[in-house]
């Protein structure tokens, strides 16, 4: 009987934890921002990097910087006042390159 007891206590405990898992597995799920080809692309201090030439399957901008094909993750990607701006300073673009 006790084992019993045991087994259940831990049964409604897993049951209990399930949706809270399930919450802190949505808030932390990276929001894709769409990105079309042509769309200008900012640094995050405010140059203009260049228009997005080629977008993956995986939702990244492909730009052709410096005659060098660059990838900017759609993860750094975001909008900021209508504008397309990825968190990487201008330096760090560069450095990609």
């Amino acid at each position: 009987m006790k084992k019993f007891a045991i087994v259940l206590g831990a049964a409604v405990l897993a049951s209990s934890m399930a949706p809270a898992i399930a919450l802190a597995d949505e808030a932390t799920a990276p929001v894709m921002v769409e990105v079309k080809r042509g769309d200008m692309v900012y640094s995050a201090d405010g140059k203009r990097i260049g228009n997005i030439y080629r977008v993956t399957e995986t939702g990244d901008a492909q730009i052709i910087y410096r005659s060098k094909m660059i990838t900017i993750t759609n993860a750094t990607l975001s909008q900021v006042e209508g504008k397309l701006q990825t968190s990487l300073t201008l330096a760090e673009v560069r450095a990609l390159g």
